[in-house]
């Protein structure tokens, strides 16, 4: 790091939960403020859980859907860098884009990943929004290698940085020792099914495809398939008439998660799969999944998915259910030690703050 000690602000909507440790990791390495506009009452009404990071507040207006904000507190002069949301509808970060020969201030933005719901368009021609957005800016934080490659080949000279987007607890879960016998924690929680695959999402998304979460469980033997459920959401349909399937809702008790997740042999999401993944990862969990397609969107942390090597991608409930049945325990095993490999590899939060701060 150079001797010099700079100082960033960061502007971000807000700090949840799962995001604390990356902004304290980036704290204790320089001088960081970080700067947030949303209000956390609006948050929390949606289940979105917030952190307790401490935040300077930015007024903030909004006008359709389009967003501006106070810009005088980040123009203090010992700011040296500034890192914005990578977001076209925010008319106050084009504006000190547009700004910069006047501010002198380097702009890094934070891409929160290509649109999922314009991926399968942009994943191979970049929104010429966000390449205007780039062009004006200094350099830029984006979630997978994917991504920036694509960006580094329009603009070469520019420093991208591929975070690999993960969680606060992702270490904890990883070094965490073995829990009790998975047989004690099925008789604590009376789950009597050999396999049990376990969904831990909010259902604020309608674009989960919980159809075929529901397809699932209708399909396959009740006897020998047991169904976990973390999350809560005004999409959740009523898992009360299952007798296979044990409903916790929203989960904040740790001790609690990694019981359910101990029982788990299989993480099981099939559409809108983000951050979630990165969990069911860490604990050594398979993932399954479907093809990302126009029909079953995904998010970015889709492409820690490795078809048969850490999970497993289908294109059909029928395919997904015939996988199940001749999938054995050691093949569930075997994909569950790379699941949890994979994580230590590539998803350690160190791992995202040092690629961060490489290109401050």
């Amino acid at each position: 790091m150079n001797s010099v000690r700079k100082k960033i602000a960061i502007v971000n909507p807000t700090v949840p939960h799962y995001r604390k440790d990356f902004f304290l990791g980036i704290q204790q390495a320089m001088p960081c403020d970080v700067f947030t506009y949303e209000q956390i009452g609006d948050m929390k009404k949606n289940q979105f859980q917030v952190s307790d990071t401490v935040t300077c507040t930015l007024k903030k207006k909004r006008f359709s859907k389009f967003l501006i904000y106070k810009t005088q507190p980040l123009m203090q002069a010992d700011y040296q860098t500034l890192v914005l949301m990578w977001d076209f509808s925010q008319l106050t970060t084009w504006w000190l884009l547009a700004t910069k020969f006047f501010h002198r201030k380097r702009i890094i933005l934070w891409g929160q990943g290509i649109s999922v719901k314009r991926y399968l368009t942009e994943e191979n021609t970049p929104n010429i929004l966000l390449k205007g957005m780039l062009g004006l800016a200094d350099g830029a934080w984006v979630y997978m290698e994917k991504e920036a490659k694509q960006w580094q080949a329009v603009f070469p000279n520019k420093k991208i940085a591929a975070l690999n987007n993960t969680v606060s607890n992702i270490d904890e879960i990883l070094e965490s020792p073995g829990m009790q016998s998975i047989s004690d924690l099925k008789n604590k929680h009376n789950i009597k099914e050999e396999v049990c695959l376990i969904f831990c999402a909010r259902f604020e998304n309608p674009n989960r495809r919980i159809d075929l979460l529901e397809g699932l469980i209708k399909s396959l033997d009740a006897q020998k398939f047991g169904f976990i459920i973390i999350g809560d959401g005004v999409f959740k349909p009523d898992f009360s008439m299952y007798k296979n399937v044990y409903d916790f809702g929203a989960v904040y008790d740790k001790v609690l998660k990694d019981e359910l997740f101990g029982i788990a042999n299989l993480y099981y999401q099939p559409g809108w799969i983000g951050l979630s993944v990165v969990e069911a990862l860490a604990y050594g969990k398979p993932v399954i999944t479907f093809k990302r397609s126009e029909e079953t969107l995904q998010c970015v942390e889709y492409a820690y998915i490795q078809d048969g090597y850490n999970g497993l991608i289908v294109e059909s409930l029928d395919e997904l259910t015939g996988k199940l049945l001749s999938l054995n325990n050691t093949a569930i095993a075997l994909m569950g030690a790379n699941a949890k490999a994979y994580a230590k590899k590539y998803l350690r939060m160190n791992h995202m703050v040092d690629k961060a701060i490489g290109i401050l």
